[in-house]
Protein backbone atom coordinates (compact mmCIF):
# COMPACT_ATOMS: atom_id res chain seq x y z
CA UNK A 1 0.00 0.00 0.00
CA UNK A 2 1.38 3.54 -1.20
CA UNK A 3 1.75 6.15 1.45
CA UNK A 4 -0.73 8.85 0.87
CA UNK A 5 2.33 11.58 1.66
CA UNK A 6 4.06 9.66 -0.65
CA UNK A 7 2.11 8.78 -3.72
CA UNK A 8 5.31 8.57 -5.88
CA UNK A 9 7.44 6.57 -3.24
CA UNK A 10 11.05 7.87 -3.07
CA UNK A 11 10.17 9.98 -6.27
CA UNK A 12 7.84 12.24 -4.57
CA UNK A 13 10.40 14.28 -3.31
CA UNK A 14 13.71 13.02 -5.10
CA UNK A 15 16.14 15.46 -7.10
CA UNK A 16 15.84 13.82 -9.75
CA UNK A 17 13.36 11.47 -11.25
CA UNK A 18 13.42 8.70 -14.49
CA UNK A 19 10.28 9.22 -16.44
CA UNK A 20 9.63 6.41 -18.55
CA UNK A 21 7.13 7.30 -21.59
CA UNK A 22 6.21 4.56 -24.34
CA UNK A 23 6.76 4.96 -28.17
CA UNK A 24 4.12 3.85 -30.04
CA UNK A 25 5.11 0.08 -30.03
CA UNK A 26 5.30 -0.23 -26.69
CA UNK A 27 9.00 0.46 -26.02
CA UNK A 28 10.54 2.25 -23.01
CA UNK A 29 12.11 5.08 -23.23
CA UNK A 30 13.59 6.87 -19.74
CA UNK A 31 15.11 9.89 -19.40
CA UNK A 32 16.12 12.05 -16.10
CA UNK A 33 13.89 15.31 -15.04
CA UNK A 34 13.93 17.75 -12.63
CA UNK A 35 10.00 17.35 -10.85
CA UNK A 36 8.56 19.26 -8.18
CA UNK A 37 5.81 17.39 -6.14
CA UNK A 38 2.67 19.34 -5.16
CA UNK A 39 -0.79 19.06 -4.40
CA UNK A 40 -0.43 15.43 -5.03
CA UNK A 41 1.13 15.47 -8.36
CA UNK A 42 4.73 15.64 -9.67
CA UNK A 43 5.30 18.07 -12.02
CA UNK A 44 7.74 18.38 -14.72
CA UNK A 45 8.99 21.19 -17.03
CA UNK A 46 10.12 20.44 -20.60
CA UNK A 47 10.86 21.82 -24.24
CA UNK A 48 7.49 21.16 -26.30
CA UNK A 49 9.28 19.45 -29.08
CA UNK A 50 10.78 17.11 -27.23
CA UNK A 51 10.41 13.09 -27.83
CA UNK A 52 8.75 12.33 -24.32
CA UNK A 53 6.00 15.55 -24.94
CA UNK A 54 5.06 13.70 -28.35
CA UNK A 55 5.19 10.59 -26.27
CA UNK A 56 2.92 11.70 -23.49
CA UNK A 57 0.70 13.36 -26.25
CA UNK A 58 0.17 10.08 -27.58
CA UNK A 59 0.26 8.04 -24.42
CA UNK A 60 -0.46 9.65 -21.02
CA UNK A 61 0.93 5.84 -19.21
CA UNK A 62 4.03 6.65 -17.89
CA UNK A 63 6.22 5.62 -14.79
CA UNK A 64 8.72 6.94 -11.85
CA UNK A 65 11.02 6.46 -10.23
CA UNK A 66 13.67 8.52 -8.25
CA UNK A 67 17.02 8.27 -9.81
CA UNK A 68 20.69 10.02 -9.86
CA UNK A 69 21.12 12.70 -12.43
CA UNK A 70 22.01 10.58 -15.26
CA UNK A 71 19.34 8.14 -15.05
CA UNK A 72 21.02 5.40 -13.76
CA UNK A 73 21.39 4.41 -10.03
CA UNK A 74 17.59 4.04 -9.12
CA UNK A 75 16.14 4.15 -5.53
CA UNK A 76 12.45 2.78 -4.81
CA UNK A 77 10.12 1.37 -6.44
CA UNK A 78 9.08 2.29 -9.56
CA UNK A 79 5.13 3.75 -9.73
CA UNK A 80 2.83 3.16 -12.72
CA UNK A 81 0.88 7.27 -13.50
CA UNK A 82 -0.97 9.32 -16.02
CA UNK A 83 0.74 12.83 -18.02
CA UNK A 84 -0.93 15.47 -19.13
CA UNK A 85 0.39 18.52 -20.92
CA UNK A 86 -0.44 21.54 -19.28
CA UNK A 87 -1.59 24.74 -21.04
CA UNK A 88 0.30 28.21 -20.86
CA UNK A 89 -0.38 29.32 -17.33
CA UNK A 90 0.06 25.71 -16.04
CA UNK A 91 3.12 25.73 -17.39
CA UNK A 92 4.68 28.93 -15.69
CA UNK A 93 3.34 27.91 -12.30
CA UNK A 94 5.71 24.70 -13.06
CA UNK A 95 8.81 26.99 -14.51
CA UNK A 96 8.23 28.97 -11.23
CA UNK A 97 7.77 25.79 -8.55
CA UNK A 98 11.03 23.71 -10.56
CA UNK A 99 13.01 27.50 -10.55
CA UNK A 100 12.60 27.22 -6.35
CA UNK A 101 13.55 23.78 -5.92
CA UNK A 102 16.21 23.90 -8.10
CA UNK A 103 17.73 27.37 -7.79
CA UNK A 104 20.06 29.53 -9.46
CA UNK A 105 20.94 26.67 -12.56
CA UNK A 106 17.30 26.15 -13.20
CA UNK A 107 16.31 30.04 -13.42
CA UNK A 108 19.02 30.58 -16.14
CA UNK A 109 17.98 27.03 -17.61
CA UNK A 110 14.12 28.16 -17.79
CA UNK A 111 14.94 31.50 -18.65
CA UNK A 112 16.90 30.83 -21.68
CA UNK A 113 14.90 27.78 -23.16
CA UNK A 114 11.83 29.93 -22.93
CA UNK A 115 13.74 33.19 -24.71
CA UNK A 116 14.88 30.95 -27.67
CA UNK A 117 11.75 29.12 -27.83
CA UNK A 118 9.37 31.56 -26.82
CA UNK A 119 6.60 30.94 -23.94
CA UNK A 120 4.79 27.91 -26.48
CA UNK A 121 8.06 26.30 -26.85
CA UNK A 122 8.04 25.30 -23.28
CA UNK A 123 5.32 22.62 -21.40
CA UNK A 124 4.69 21.47 -17.89
CA UNK A 125 3.75 18.07 -17.47
CA UNK A 126 1.53 17.18 -14.77
CA UNK A 127 1.53 13.41 -13.41
CA UNK A 128 -0.90 11.79 -11.73
CA UNK A 129 -0.11 8.57 -9.56
CA UNK A 130 -2.55 5.54 -11.24
CA UNK A 131 -4.53 4.66 -8.15
CA UNK A 132 -6.74 1.30 -7.40
CA UNK A 133 -9.92 2.98 -8.40
CA UNK A 134 -7.98 4.21 -11.86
Amino acid sequence: MTDASKPFGEATDADYVRLTTFRRDGTPVSSPVWAVFDEGRLHVWTESGTWKAKRIRHDPHVIVQACDFRGRKLSGEPVDATAGLLDGPGTQRVRRMVNKKYGILAKVITWFRTWRNGEDGTVGIEIRPLTAES
